[in-house]
């Protein structure tokens, strides 16, 4: 539930803002990293589900305009095996605007890819 005005009162905050009306709010934004990820990758041969591990480094670069379209980017950063059946992936998430130089959000996302015994 958000209560803060810059997201959700249009005339206030083209007035009142440099953005010209509401911005998304930044976690509305990361949430759409899980969409993103299912377009982006496929299970492993013998992967048998992927976890979220977590983030680091996690940045709100610049504010996501309503209306603005967006799409994400992954470069796998490392693998790391941590035993015989989990391997725990970094990939740098970068969230970007279209029309926009600088990227919404990036992040180092962490996955835990587990496998058949």
């Amino acid at each position: 539930h958000d209560l803060q005005w810059i997201h959700i009162d249009p005339e206030r905050a083209a007035k009142e803002t440099p953005f010209g009306g509401t911005i998304a709010h930044g976690f509305l934004t990361l949430s759409l990293a899980s969409r993103f990820a299912y377009d982006c990758f496929s299970m492993m041969p013998g992967q048998v589900m992927g976890i979220n591990y977590g983030m680091n480094k996690l940045r709100f670069l610049t504010p996501v305009k309503a209306g603005s379209r967006l799409r994400g980017r992954f470069t796998l950063q490392k693998v790391t095996a941590r035993n015989a059946t989990d391997m725990l992936r970094e990939n740098l998430l970068t969230i970007e605007i279209e029309g926009t130089e600088t990227p919404a959000l990036i992040a180092e996302w962490l996955g835990l890819a587990v496998f058949k015994d």
